[in-house]
Order: C-alpha cells, then structure tokens, then sequence
C-alpha cells in the first residue's frame, strides 16, 4: 500500500510532511517547499487517488481508508501539515496516531466543513452543485471549486492561473474520487473528538477565505483542549483559502517558529 502513494522528497532533518486538499496534487506546495527544506526533510505527498497516487483496487473509498493509506505512507515520525481536506484527514491522523506526530498544523480547514445556523462553513448547496455538476464536466467542475478558493485574494487571477497549471501537469483525480471528497467535505464532522487532541496544534486562516470562513477559529478555539501547545494560530490578513499561496512569507513566519518550538530534541 504503501508504494501506491507518490511522494517527492527534499531536504535533510527532521521529516515534514505537507498534504493537499481536493481536486488538487503535491503541486499546490511548490511556493513554498525551498523554504520547508531549510527547516526538514520535505515530503510532498499525493493523497491516494490524486495526483500519482493510484487509489487501491480493492478498498472502498471512505474517508477511513484515505486517512488509513496516508498514515501507512507517513514516516516513523514527522510534522503533519494539511491544507483544506488533507487538513482533515491529518486532524483525524493526529487524533488517531498521535505517537507519530511531532506537531499537526492545518491550513485553511476545519474539523467539520458545511455551514450550519450555529456553525461557519461552505454553505451545502455550493457542495451539492458540485457534486452534481461532476459527472457532466468533471474538469470545469475542479476549475470552478479553484476559483472559488481564491476569491477575494489581492493576486487571486494569477493565483488561479498558477493552481490551474500545477493541477493538469499531473493525472487527474477520477469522478469517483473527486465525488468520494466532496462527500467527505459534506459529511465528515470531527467536532466531538477535537478535546482528545494531543499533539501541538497550529491552525492557519485567511481573513478572505470564502470556503472555511475566518469565524470557524473561534468556534475550533472552545473545543480544543485548553493546553497551550494547542492553542497556536495564525489569520492571514491579505489571503482567502490558500495563504501559501497568496502570501508564501508571511505563512512562513508563522509556520516556522512553531515547527522549532516542537521539534524533536
């Protein structure tokens, strides 16, 4: 299982291991991984499914067997950084190994993503229209979810321009994959396991992001543990839903502080 899931290594030390989020490939990090090398070895992986990760043949897609497949593909002991749904998937790793985690940072995701009346989040019919929409165009369908995460960003045609072109210089996620993530984006709720948390936590905003809105921090804040390594954040005021993106140096200085406060000694 294991070697079904690609990966590109950099760097030497301490491993870092950065997870994508839907539709997407080990591409979107590019902006940033000279600067994780300096801290880390660097592995950029491909969720299984995406990208040059096959999904297995013989395992049902769920959101169990997609945290369970990159758990196998994680190294003895690293950093977990995930954005959007690899932010989920790696909350879920954190809670369900967290002997194999130094420290989890999540970027621009949340434990539970559909807005409710008591909770902030990506309103379910943009969801199900996408979820729709996929079997009729399944390419302008993943350029449309792009767009989105870049509405309101100071450089979000560029932006868009630049995802679009790391997104197709790899294979394309099938419809059934992509389907699969968007019902886990709709269903998946970690709210009521987020006190157990036991690993230092960092987790990222965009002040911009119209997907995981700003508010979702404070709502995050009341159901984590009150101890200090769990209560690290960072909002970045000029960015939506990929601040390494919008603003890779500011991600930086928030991100790296807090990987050499809970490095290994």
């Amino acid at each position: 299982m294991v070697d079904s899931v690609w990966r590109a290594v950099r760097g030497t030390g301490t491993d870092i291991v950065v997870l994508h989020g839907w539709g997407l490939n080990a591409n979107i990090w590019t902006p940033i991984v000279a600067d994780l090398a300096k801290l880390g070895r660097v592995h950029r992986l491909d969720l299984p499914g995406y990208g040059e990760s096959p999904w297995p043949a013989d395992r049902e897609l769920t959101f169990a067997n997609l945290c369970e497949l990159t758990l196998a593909a994680l190294p003895s002991r690293c950093h977990l950084i995930g954005w959007s749904l690899g932010g989920l998937v790696a909350n879920q790793i954190a809670l369900q190994a967290p002997e194999r985690l130094h420290s989890l940072t999540t970027v621009a995701s949340s434990p539970y993503f559909p807005a409710t009346p008591e909770w902030p989040g990506i309103e379910p019919h943009i969801l199900h229209t996408f979820a729709k929409q996929l079997s009729k165009d399944f390419k302008r369908t993943v350029e449309r979810f792009l767009a989105l995460q870049s509405l309101g960003a100071p450089h979000a045609k560029e932006d868009i321009k630049q995802i679009k072109a790391w997104l197709f210089a790899k294979p394309m996620a099938t419809p059934a994959v992509l389907d699969a993530g968007l019902d886990m984006l709709a269903s998946v709720d970690l709210r009521p396991q987020l006190a157990q948390l036991e690993v230092p936590l960092l987790r990222v905003y965009g002040k911009l992001d119209a997907l995981v809105p700003a508010a979702v921090a404070d709502h995050v804040s009341q159901l984590l543990p009150s101890t200090a390594s769990a209560q690290h954040q960072y909002l970045a005021p000029r960015c939506s839903h990929a601040p390494f993106i919008s603003d890779p140096n500011g991600f930086m200085a928030a991100l790296q502080p807090f990987l050499q406060q809970y490095a290994p000694s």
